[in-house]
């Protein structure tokens, strides 16, 4: 169902990553709401890799209700608020990934909903029509 490749048109990506992902025949799409480092009883973590790791969780969470997992993921969308260690995030985010390589995009904003907030994780998944 899922055709992900790299153009040779384009530069080789800068992480683990693709490119782009073409969705061809009768697919099941779960679009999801950014998911926020907040754990069930409210909590937020003060440390922004900690954020990261339980929206990642959060995530996962959404995924496996809807009967996913992380190799339906098509797309992510990292939004980052103030000075988050880039080595550690990309060491926490391709270990969760496990070497599946979503079409990805991070970018930083002012703020999120709430000012403890400092990771969101936007997600599209897609898997067979009968999955």
């Amino acid at each position: 169902m899922a055709i992900q490749r790299n153009p040779e048109t384009v530069h080789q990506p800068l992480a683990g990553y693709d490119h782009q992902i073409e969705i061809a025949g009768p697919a099941r799409w779960l679009v999801l709401s950014g998911q926020v480092g907040m754990r069930p009883d409210g909590a937020v973590p003060e440390d922004p890799i900690e954020q990261l790791r339980v929206a990642l969780d959060n995530l996962r969470l959404n995924l496996e209700a809807a009967g996913m997992g992380v190799r339906d993921l098509v797309k992510l969308t990292f939004i980052l608020v103030g000075d988050i260690d880039a080595t550690q995030r990309r060491e926490v985010v391709d270990g969760w990934l496990g070497g599946h390589r979503p079409c990805t995009t991070l970018f930083y904003a002012a703020g999120l909903a709430a000012p403890a907030l400092r990771v969101e994780v936007d997600a599209w998944a897609a898997t067979h029509a009968d999955g």
